[in-house]
């Protein structure tokens, strides 16, 4: 259990802070930030339940501000595949040895990096039935590392949301995706008290970095040329 005052706490807590006010002027993944200190100070059994709990509170709030232009269709697409394929993920989460996670979400931090650093816009304009696939590859992905948005929503924005219906949809489709992989977790029992609790506890920290009310800290790039 991590106590409140202690500088394994504050640093989640800055690196919360840092990572969203990042991501809000930069339109980079705020995960990429926390994530590994996440890593560093609880492991990676604890870090990716608890960043799933941080990710949660963040984008439901995304969802109420943008409710009336959240486009359900595409969401019920997403869910299709995303729902069982998040259960799946988080089975061989919860089986996985410590040292494969561990390699595994250092490898998906590289790839975000290159894919920020090398990557273009994406060409390839997505059908609401294709966002079936995209839910599954992306949900199994998701319950094994933590975060993807900086790689999934693109697909939304691609697809041609914009503004309050992309926020919000992307939103919806995440917090289906999170909601799904924390019911699994903790029937896996690898959802332990003081992932929720250190999770609920970054989230404020999220809220509280410039810009975080009009940007999705950790799944919302600008728009698709800064990809």
């Amino acid at each position: 259990m991590i106590e409140w005052l202690s500088w394994r706490m504050l640093s989640l807590v800055g690196a919360s802070f840092a990572g969203a006010t990042l991501a809000a002027i930069t339109g980079f993944g705020g995960a990429a930030v926390l994530l590994p200190v996440l890593v560093a100070v609880v492991g990676p059994r604890l870090a990716v339940p608890t960043l799933t709990v941080a990710q949660l509170i963040g984008n439901g709030s995304r969802v109420w501000l943008n409710r009336r232009e959240v486009d359900l269709r595409l969401v019920g697409w997403f869910a299709v595949g995303g729902v069982p394929f998040a259960v799946l993920g988080s089975l061989l989460f919860a089986a996985a040895p410590l040292h494969a996670l561990t390699r595994l979400i250092g490898g998906f931090l590289l790839i975000i990096v290159a894919r920020r650093r090398l990557g273009g816009p994406i060409r390839w304009r997505p059908t609401a039935p294709s966002f079936a696939g995209i839910g599954a590859i992306f949900s199994v992905l998701s319950a094994l590392v933590g975060s993807v948005g900086p790689l999934m929503a693109p697909l939304f924005l691609a697809y041609g949301l914009v503004k309050g219906a992309y926020i919000g949809t992307e939103a919806l489709a995440t917090v289906v995706m999170h909601v799904t992989k924390l019911i699994t977790y903790h029937e896996a029992q690898v959802l332990p008290q003081a992932a929720l609790e250190v999770g609920l506890s970054l989230a404020p920290a999220m809220k509280a970095a410039p810009g975080s009310e009009n940007e999705s800290w950790i799944e919302c790039p600008p728009g698709p040329s800064r990809w």
